[in-house]
């Protein structure tokens, strides 16, 4: 992780962390790093979800991005994988989304996406840190004509929502779904996407005010769409987060369909057709131990990757090859978005469904979950830095893993996008397996916060 970026984007609580003065520079820089690598002024189409923040940093940015010559298209509210659809179009050079995903509305973030739609490189970032907060370079600030200029076009919406209906080559009509937007991008797209392909859907946590995305709600906060589904008459549910990247479903009983199962069940129909490149999946290490069995019994082979759907997107750009993911629900199906996309996700698993003639619980049986626990740690950046440098810390990990033997594993490591270490511990028994979590959260908390000699390394 960098100084500003993380592992998706800056990200922080808006007007503090996240300033318009931060938001304002790091549009000067991107524009000039963008500008210098395509050789010309850009055109950087701008996306945001429906944070109360979201307009204030919009207009920071492209106060930015204009001072330096770059002209701006202001999209309006829409899911994050739309920026990068529209710049992969030839709509656009370059994109930047204002979300921060997942989290709390007080939060914000800007994810910023290079030509071809993707996002930054590291190496990109790096430059723009080094421009923003080391003063490598001045803004090359314009003046007259030379300024960039700026329009609106919420008409991009409907583009990006056609483009990804031309993926699946059937109605869905007969599908009755039940789909919880997370008061998120997704309130502007989801009712027109389902509509248009024929599914009967009905649309919950779609009225966003500015600070209820993501509250109680969506991909991050399963029970309501769980319980709307079990007792109604419905075939599956589909949940989004804030930014609609990311997608998670639930069968027609209300039982939850991760990320991991889905990439499972899509796997095995491409694999099947004979589309799957390669014959492999990209995963990341915080998959399930499940999708690897699957995987195994099922002839296809796993790439892991960092967690991160960058470093997923990374290696199948690297290889060629055409699915991958996270569990967390970030799927990319790279035949049709360069990126993560939580719509395309979801009428990629309601074609299988509808075309399979099965119920959801029984294509979701492809691949058995095995439980996983996931306990947070509340860091600062120090305890972030040293997690990996410290030898109390390295033996405290290592002490969990003797005791799971073969019989599980476990994996810490920093968030990217929040103050945390997350601890996840994976295994055939629930119960140790949850035991064993808290222990090492709690003594990793105290080897970390409370060790003076510990927080000495590296400078700290």
């Amino acid at each position: 992780m960098g100084r500003i970026f993380g592992t998706d984007g800056v990200r922080g609580i808006a007007n503090t962390e996240l300033s318009c003065k931060l938001a304002m520079n790091v549009g000067r820089a991107a524009a000039m790093v963008i500008a210098e690598r395509i050789g010309r002024k850009p055109t950087i189409v701008i996306g945001k979800d429906t944070r109360i923040s979201s307009d204030m940093l919009e207009a920071a940015l492209a106060a930015g991005l204009t001072s330096v010559g770059a002209d701006v298209v202001l999209a309006g509210v829409l899911p994050t994988p739309a920026i990068s659809c529209i710049i992969a179009q030839g709509k656009a050079d370059a994109g930047i989304m204002l979300s921060a995903s997942h989290n709390s509305y007080e939060y914000n973030g800007i994810k910023i996406f290079g030509p071809g739609g993707v996002k930054l490189p590291d190496s990109a970032e790096f430059e723009i840190e080094q421009i923003v907060l080391d003063k490598v370079k001045p803004y090359h600030l314009r003046w007259g004509w030379e300024l960039g200029r700026i329009v609106r076009d919420e008409t991009l919406a409907e583009y990006y929502i056609g483009h990804i209906a031309k993926s699946v080559n059937e109605s869905l009509s007969g599908l009755r779904v039940a789909v919880d937007c997370s008061n998120g991008s997704a309130s502007a797209t989801a009712a027109s996407l389902f509509s248009r392909l024929g599914v009967r859907a009905e649309i919950i946590s779609d009225q966003p005010n500015g600070v209820n995305i993501n509250r109680e709600c969506g991909s991050t906060h399963m029970e309501r769409l769980k319980e709307h589904v079990a007792h109604g008459s419905f075939d599956a549910g589909i949940a989004f987060d804030g930014d609609a990247d990311r997608c998670l479903a639930v069968d027609e009983t209300g039982k939850m369909i991760d990320g991991d199962v889905i990439m499972a069940i899509i796997a095995k129909e491409m694999k099947d057709k004979g589309t799957l490149r390669s014959n492999t999946l990209v995963a990341t290490v915080m998959s399930n131990l499940g999708l690897f069995r699957f995987a195994e019994e099922n002839g296809i082979n796993v790439l892991q990757t960092k967690v991160g759907d960058r470093y997923v997107l990374e290696q199948m750009l690297k290889h060629g090859y055409n699915l991958g993911g996270e569990q967390s629900g970030h799927v990319i199906l790279a035949e049709h978005m360069p990126t993560g996309d939580g719509q395309l996700t979801a009428i990629t698993l309601l074609s299988i469904l509808k075309g399979s003639g099965k119920k959801l619980s029984e294509l979701a049986a492809v691949m058995k979950v095995f439980p996983q626990v996931m306990v947070g740690i509340q860091a600062d950046p120090v305890m972030k830095s040293i997690l990996n440098v410290d030898e109390g810390a390295k033996r405290i990990i290592e002490e969990a893993k003797h005791r799971l033997g073969g019989d599980g594993r476990i994996l810490v490591r920093a968030s990217g996008t929040e103050p945390l270490i997350r601890v996840m511990v994976e295994g055939v028994d629930e119960k140790v397996i949850t035991i064993l979590a808290d222990e090492v959260a709690e003594t990793l908390r105290e080897r970390l916060s409370n060790n003076e000699d510990c927080k000495k390394l590296e400078g700290f």
